[in-house]
């Protein structure tokens, strides 16, 4: 059975338990790293190059969301940035984001989140899973933005209000904010920085902030009008994912096809496909 079948086919009472458990797991991970946060924070590992780093903070997260999704959801599968997949016997699993934004946190930059979103199929292969519910939290800003299967997306500030989301009206990419990150290896970083400077004359202006989570859902704000990174993984786009597409946009990789490290796009489905051509245009 296909991940958007197993969607369709899921009761609207079961979507709803689990948006509200990605919110509740979600904020309160981010009370954590926020209220736990040290004066200096010290670099505990590194991943893919030196300037990928772990802090403590990130596993002690993953810790937490783990063991309050067990608690409420024990037989769920696990994946997470920092751990290894756990296995479940539901056919749903967790993928988390206990710091999107680990280096923004190093720094004291509050632009960081903590992404926790429940999907369908299997999230280590690309195309085999879509997202059902999720939360992204922005806890600097005490803001969570959320979205569950056919219910719209939402952003719920400090007040406790939800306010609906929709993406960008804008239909030019020349008159786009668009918003983008980079890698961590040197090679992958030269290759984007190449990109970039042909991108960057064709559009309004670039945006950089250093969370794909937080940007994200910026988009589906239409607060920046499209987006587009090449690196990226489940954990980095699994709740924001069905947050842009509840707020009437679409995310997707290269030519229309599936979210890949290769290339994630989204916004409105016009610019993403103006903006597709012309960042693989620049990849050839």
């Amino acid at each position: 059975m296909s991940a958007r079948k197993v969607v369709l086919d899921m009761d609207s009472v079961l979507l709803e338990q689990l948006e509200a458990l990605a919110i509740e797991a979600a904020v309160a991970a981010g009370r954590l790293i926020v209220g736990e946060r040290p004066d200096v924070v010290a670099v505990a590992a590194t991943k893919t190059s030196p300037t990928d780093v772990v802090t403590a903070m990130d596993t002690a997260a993953e810790d937490f969301l783990r063991e309050v999704l067990r608690r409420e959801r024990p037989h769920d599968a696990l994946l997470g940035e920092e751990r290894a997949i756990s296995a479940g016997e539901s056919g749903l699993t967790w993928v988390l984001d206990p710091i999107d934004g680990t280096v923004n946190y190093l720094y004291g930059i509050p632009q960081f989140g903590v992404s926790v979103a429940v999907v369908t199929g299997d999230p280590t292969t690309v195309g085999a899973w879509r997202p059902v519910a999720g939360a992204v939290a922005h806890p600097s800003a005490s803001t969570v933005y959320h979205a569950r299967a056919g219910a719209g997306a939402w952003r719920r500030g400090p007040d406790g209000r939800d306010e609906r989301l929709t993406v960008s009206t804008a239909s030019s990419l020349d008159a786009a904010l668009v918003g983008t990150g980079f890698g961590y290896r040197a090679d992958q970083r030269r290759a984007q920085a190449e990109i970039l400077a042909r991108v960057l004359p064709r559009v309004r202006d670039i945006r950089r902030m250093g969370s794909a989570a937080l940007d994200l859902c910026l988009v589906a704000s239409g607060r920046l009008d499209v987006f587009y990174e090449m690196g990226l993984n489940a954990w980095d786009i699994a709740a924001a994912w069905l947050v842009v597409t509840e707020a009437g946009g679409v995310l997707r990789g290269a030519d229309g096809g599936p979210p890949a490290p290769g290339l994630t796009l989204a916004g409105p489905v016009g610019l993403v496909e103006e903006l597709d051509r012309l960042v693989r245009a620049e990849m050839t």
